[in-house]
């Protein structure tokens, strides 16, 4: 097992004040031209390690039973933001990727959820600000995050699954991480069929744990 406070310290010092950059530097982020980037601490065969800096997004709150209600009813507000609802009225080009806070609950329960978009380069210092007052601009800071990938769409299942797993994955190697929510990400239009990439992020306490010091930077 290694603990990753001496890297962690190294890479904040050469990290920028906002990483959105070119959708290139991620081979799964190929449907914008700007994403969110991240620097990757290290990898095992069930998690990532990765530090994201401090971004700005656009966001929404929405409380439902269901995930899916959520997530339909955060999205048309947030794309007519981006569509020209908003003070300056420009229209902002969509980035990637979608995350969506989700909360820690049980099923018959309400939970808030928070469905974010990307604000891309140019908007990351002056975010135009929205029309709507259910929609606001949110400043996430630095984050060390545990990620875990899949396929597919996003349902309450699959991030179910991909969560349970994850954790799993965590108390075996020892790791802190918040327990009373996680993020999904999603990457990829509605209508895309193939190639679907989503991410679960489990958000690290203290130092980020990796199972092995081989595993670094694999």
């Amino acid at each position: 097992m290694i603990y990753l406070s001496g890297l962690v310290g190294f890479l904040l010092v050469l990290s920028g004040e906002a990483r959105v950059g070119n959708s290139s530097q991620l081979p799964f982020c190929f449907e914008t031209k700007q994403c969110l980037l991240f620097d990757l601490f290290c990898k095992t065969d069930e998690f990532e390690v990765r530090h994201y800096d401090s971004v700005k997004w656009v966001s929404t709150d929405e409380a439902s039973f269901l995930m899916e209600v959520a997530i339909y009813k955060s999205s048309g507000r947030l794309y007519e933001y981006i569509a020209g609802s908003n003070l300056n009225g420009h229209k902002i080009e969509m980035t990637a990727p979608v995350v969506v806070k989700i909360p820690d609950k049980r099923f018959w329960e309400i939970g808030t959820y928070t469905m974010s978009i990307l604000l891309p380069a140019e908007y990351q210092k002056n975010p135009p600000q929205p029309t709507d007052n259910k929609v606001y601009i949110n400043k996430t800071p630095e984050l060390n995050v545990y990620v875990k990938s899949y396929g597919g769409w996003v349902t309450f299942l699959s991030d179910k699954n991909t969560v349970t797993r994850l954790s799993s994955a965590l108390d075996l190697v020892g790791a802190e991480y918040k327990k009373d929510f996680h993020y999904v990400a999603g990457y990829n239009s509605p209508i895309t069929i193939f190639n679907r990439h989503n991410e679960v992020w489990v958000v690290a306490e203290d130092d980020p744990v990796c199972s092995s010091s081989e595993e670094l930077f694999s």
